[in-house]
């Protein structure tokens, strides 16, 4: 058999999972009575529910490894939509080389692991795992990024700045309007990219700083930092929804910490749940338990989960669950974004 085409090759697209079609809260009262993952899963979707009932918690969902081209969009911009998170924190490549990648029109194929990977280098196809993308199309977000940068004026900004303008650039560009990027500028919930030069931004930003050396945008993380940090200081009572670890988790953990070094008196984050398959053992952050972080004065191990399980199959329980629990009742959407407007307006006056 000859090797397949590109076309070929990208033709099958992946699917968004739509929990807002199936039952839950059923599936996960019953895993409540089983064991091992099964009953994490049912504990950590109640202790998500909680936070959600908890009129005096703001709830902050962190996003790593890949989640947007694996299907899990949907379930994030239902939660968005049903006012069920409050503040993303995520790595940059679900932010922009996949949520602001299909907001451009493009879109993420099914592929295969045992795929030639000599093969797709050639074609210029790049591959997740099982999913493939059009390293020309990722080509076009790097330009994308990089004119909206061209745009703006040159100074540094915070990933949440950034991301605003990119929120209000795909307000009127957008090819395909469902995305976190757009619906999280409409809805005024704050985005953070801790490290942000970490995907399409930063090819985008290099040719940008390339062209403009003299006078060119900057992205500054530590005020991404003090951004957060005041946020927390902002809401007080905070729950943590994390799916995978890494920067994200340690960024958004790490406020409690920054709050009290700043003299403020802050609550540990009060519920705090993650999604990961990491190991614990070998000291790294993506499998270190919500327990540890309480050594560090960081998560309160009163409602606290761990589930050691892959996101794909986990996260649509939990967030169903809660969808399911949630969509007749209207909870209040707390747009933290707006606390930053009011800073900047104050600033200028």
């Amino acid at each position: 058999m000859g090797k397949q085409t590109k076309a070929e090759l990208l033709s099958k697209e992946v699917r968004h999972l739509d929990i807002t079609k199936f039952d839950f809260v059923s599936l996960i009262d019953g895993m409540q009575e089983t064991a091992f993952q099964a009953r994490n899963v049912a504990r950590a979707a109640k202790i998500y529910d909680q936070m959600l009932t908890d009129e005096n918690c703001g709830v902050i969902l962190c996003l790593a490894g890949s989640l947007i081209s694996a299907g899990l969009k949907k379930p994030i911009l239902d939660l968005i939509e049903n006012n069920m998170i409050d503040v993303i924190v995520s790595t940059g490549a679900n932010i922009v080389d996949q949520d602001f990648f299909e907001a451009l029109g493009f879109k993420h194929y099914q592929g295969s692991p045992h795929l030639d990977d000599l093969h797709l280098q050639e074609l210029a196809i790049d591959r997740i795992y099982d999913t493939l993308i059009d390293e020309d199309q990722l080509r076009i977000c790097d330009d994308t990024v990089c004119q909206i940068a061209n745009n703006m004026e040159a100074k540094p900004y915070s990933s949440r700045e950034f991301l605003q303008e990119m929120g209000k650039y795909l307000d009127t560009h957008a090819k395909n309007r469902d995305s976190i990027v757009l619906k999280a500028y409409e809805k005024n919930i704050p985005i953070f990219v801790p490290a942000f030069s970490d995907c399409s931004a930063g090819f985008g930003l290099v040719m940008h700083q390339v062209a403009n050396p003299k006078k060119h945008v900057s992205i500054d993380s530590v005020k991404d930092f003090r951004e957060l940090t005041e946020l927390k200081i902002s809401a007080k009572e905070t729950g943590l929804l994390m799916i995978g670890g890494g920067v994200p988790k340690n960024f958004a953990q790490d406020v409690v910490v920054a709050a009290e070094l700043l003299g403020a008196e802050v609550p540990l984050h009060k519920y705090a749940v993650q999604i990961t398959v990491a190991d614990e053992r070998d000291g790294a952050l993506s499998g270190s338990t919500l327990r540890e972080a309480c050594s560090w004065g960081k998560v309160s191990v009163v409602h606290e989960q761990m589930v050691f399980c892959e996101a794909t199959i986990a996260f649509p329980l939990i967030a169903g669950y809660a969808y399911n629990k949630h969509a007749t009742q209207q909870r209040k959407a707390r747009e933290y974004s707006k606390l930053f407007m009011q800073a900047a307006e104050c600033e200028l006056a």
